[in-house]
This record gives structure tokens, sequence and C-alpha cells, in this order.
């Protein structure tokens, strides 16, 4: 017994002693850093485009945006909202704001270093022109909140905006009509279009629905389904942690991106669909569409997008710990598909259901992957069989040193769900464990990455 409290005691002593590094490295590497990170040569340019992007639709729009000024003959620079900083504004210019609207009308994940830093000030910019276009979805109650925070903030500042604020409503054609008719207004170049970008976003492709699979049967959750597609066409590519667009035939205007769950590698495009009931109990037309109406065999055109928030990258050598419920477990699974091929075998994946016998998703693979030392961790939660762990949070907290102990090991963690509930309390709880700052030195380095929804 005495033994079994002193290793208690000596854990929670360490997670205190890695907490303080941690805070001491966020600390002494925000003292290093200069501005946001912004080169001079991206200031100085005609039009700075600058995003803030939660799923990759904003970016995805400024890099378009920023592509086709260049084609108009003008310079541009596409910029992240958190690489920036009050001072870089107050140089002045002209700078195009795309934004969206994360959670309760919070500012997207990249941008939060910039909430941080400079919306927490009032500088003079009074030598700076601006139009903001807010993306967001009206089916949300804090619609465009991040896109009037900062538009309101830049107004507060002596900032000259251009043009009335225009908002979208899941990226509507119609409201990106209007964004492209204003740039030619604002540019003088009659023919300024909105095309595609190479390694931006690419055009729908078809691809034919090979399988599918009710993943839960009987759960009291709503049915999740396996879809295996292949292309009908050679040459798709995508990293693990991107999406996929799907929009209902004949209707392209309102896609839905889900994650996709599979590596090129494995021959087909793997989702994870839950069928989802609107709060009107109107069925979700895509979700029912996937699950239920489109039959094996059936044709169906997909859009790839990049999401660079939640890609690997500069993490795919670095220990992982994947953290996630329901159908977030497609993001999670291309990482560690895309970590065996690469034989990197620091993956710890704490994941969560409601019931372990009808809701243990890929049950198979997970039970494979920790057999064959893929995973160096797993610990899997149930919400509704009563144990004193129920929520991945719960396993935060109760495994908080080894937490700690990993992120000292330079550790990366990525999380990927359900935002109400999980996403959240994982977020509350990755605070009370690291502390705030060391939290946000993480996301603000790219080793703390979310594709939350």
């Amino acid at each position: 017994m005495w033994f079994e409290e002193w290793m208690r005691g000596a854990g929670a002593m360490l997670a205190l002693a890695l907490y303080a590094v941690l805070c001491w490295r966020a600390w002494h590497q925000a003292k290093q850093l200069r501005g946001g990170g912004v080169s001079a040569a991206a200031l100085a340019v005609d039009w700075r485009v600058v995003f803030a992007s939660q799923t990759g639709s904003a970016e995805m729009l400024a890099r378009q945006t920023a592509h086709a000024l260049v084609d108009a003959g003008l310079s541009a620079a596409c910029l992240p909202l958190g690489r920036l900083r009050a001072a870089d504004l107050a140089q002045g210019g002209c700078c195009l704001f795309i934004v969206s609207t994360a959670g309760e009308g919070d500012a997207p994940d990249d941008a939060q270093a910039f909430v941080r830093h400079a919306l927490t000030q009032t500088p003079d910019l009074a030598g700076l022109r601006y139009v903001v276009l807010a993306l967001g979805d009206r089916s949300y109650p804090h619609f465009n909140a991040f896109g009037r925070r900062l538009d309101a903030w830049l107004q507060a500042a002596s900032a000259e905006a251009l043009a009335e604020r225009i908002e979208l409503d899941r990226c509507d054609a119609k409201g990106v009509q209007v964004w492209r008719e204003l740039l030619a207004t604002l540019t003088g170049r009659s023919a300024v279009q909105l095309g595609e970008v190479a390694g931006v976003t690419g055009a729908a492709t078809e691809w034919r629905l090979a399988a599918r699979t009710c993943l839960n049967p009987g759960s009291e959750g709503g049915a999740v389904y396996r879809l295996n597609f292949t292309a009908c066409e050679p040459g798709a590519d995508w990293q693990s942690g991107d999406l996929v667009e799907v929009s209902l035939p004949g209707n392209d205007t309102r896609p839905r991106a889900y994650s996709i769950a599979s590596v090129p590698t494995e021959g087909m495009l793997q989702l994870l669909v839950r069928l989802h009931v609107r709060a009107d109990g109107e069925p979700g037309w895509v979700s029912h569409h996937l699950g239920r109406t489109l039959r094996v065999g059936d044709r169906l055109r997909l859009r790839l997008r990049p999401h660079p928030g939640f890609q690997l990258a500069g993490n795919a050598r670095r220990p992982l710990i994947l953290i996630g419920n329901g159908v977030g477990l497609a993001g999670l699974r291309a990482h560690l598909m895309a970590r065996m091929a690469d034989g990197q075998r620091q993956n710890w994946l704490i994941f969560g259901e409601r019931h372990r016998v009808v809701d243990d998703l890929h049950a198979d693979d997970l039970v494979t992957w920790r057999a064959q030392g893929v995973l160096a961790r797993l610990d899997a939660v149930y919400s509704r069989e009563g144990a004193a762990c129920r929520y991945v949070q719960d396993v935060l907290h109760r495994e908080a040193a080894q937490l700690a102990d990993w992120v000292a090991r330079g550790a990366a963690i990525y999380v990927c769900g359900s935002r109400q509930g999980m996403g959240e309390g994982v977020d509350r709880a990755l605070q009370a464990i690291l502390g705030e700052a060391a939290l946000a030195h993480l996301a603000d380095s790219g080793r703390y990455c979310r594709d939350v929804f």
C-alpha cells in the first residue's frame, strides 16, 4: 500500500516538474519570437490576403483570391492571421481578411495567437485599408461571430474599410460571386476569377461506392456507416488529415466535409458517416444519401480538400497522442495508417464511444494495431457503462503524468470528433494538466491540432 501511495505521489511530482519545464519553454520561445514571423517582403505587396481557417475553407478561398490577384497583374501574398501581430498591420497597406468562425463564436485554432497578442490591444491602424470576408454557417447560433469581432476591432483601431463586411453562409455561390465582383471593383481588373489552385483545391471527380457496412447495429446513437469508394479516374491523391467534400447529386452549393479515414496506398477512400438528424427532426440530406440512398456500385462526385491544419507535416516523426470520439476515429485512423507505413510506433490512441459491445468502431483494427505494436498505448472508454473513467478527458486526467511525459519528449496532440463535449472537455483537461501557456505554445508551434465539428 505504501509503495502504491509513493508511486502516485512521485507521478504527481513528475507531472508538476514537467509542467514547469513546458511553461518555461513556452515563455522562452515566445520571448525569442519577433513579431508574427512574417517576412518584410510578404508585408510589402500590393495586397495581403490574410486567412483564419478551421477546416480549410477560408484558407482555400484566400489562396484562390491571392492567385487571382497575381493573375490580374498585382502583387499579393497569402498569410495566416495567426502569424501577424498588430505591429505588422500598423505598417498600413491593403489587407483582405478571409476568416471563419469556430465553435461558439470563437476564432479558428490557427488564429488564437493573433487573438492573444493583437485583439487584446488597441493599436493605431489609421494607415490600413481592409475588407473582411466572413465564412460561417447560419445553422449555428453565433453566425460569423469572429469575422464580426475582427471587423469591429479594425474599425476601433481607425483602419479604413474599403467596403462593408461580406458574410458567406457555408461558402454559398451567391456570396462568392459578390466577393468576386468586389475584387474586380477594388483592383480595377474586370477579369478577376477565383479558379482552382494547384495543391489547394481540386476538381470534383467520380468515385464508385465499393462497399458500405453499418458498424454499430443496435446502437442507441445514430447509425455509423463505413463507406469505401474507389476512384473512377487515376491520379487521386491526398494526405492523412485531409477532407473530402460531398454534395447531393444536382446540388453542389452546400457540400458536407468529411474526414478521410484512409490513405491512398490502401487503394480506396474510406469515410465514417453517422446518420444525422437536424433539430427540426428532418434527416441530414448528405448523411442519409450516403448511408441509405446511395447503392453499392453507384457513382458519386467527390472533391478532395487539403486540410493543412490537421496534416502530420512537421509532426510526422514525433510521438503522437491521438484523441477522439465517435466518427472522429476517421481522421485518427488515417494518421495511424500513415504512421504504420512510415514505421512510426510511438502512437497513443485515446478513443471514446457509448457501449463497448455495439459501438466499438474498427475494433478489429485497434486490437491488431495494439498487438503489432503500431499503438504503443490504447485507452478506450465507454460513456454508458458506468465506469469511473467514462470520457476521453477523464483518461487525460488519470494519466496526467504520462501525458506530460509524452509532451516533454516532443509529442504532438491530434484531436478529432465532436466539438461539444469531447473537444471542449479535452481542451479544458489539457489546459489543467499542461497549463494554458504551454498548451498555447503547442498550438502555435503546430503540435496541438484539432479537427472538431
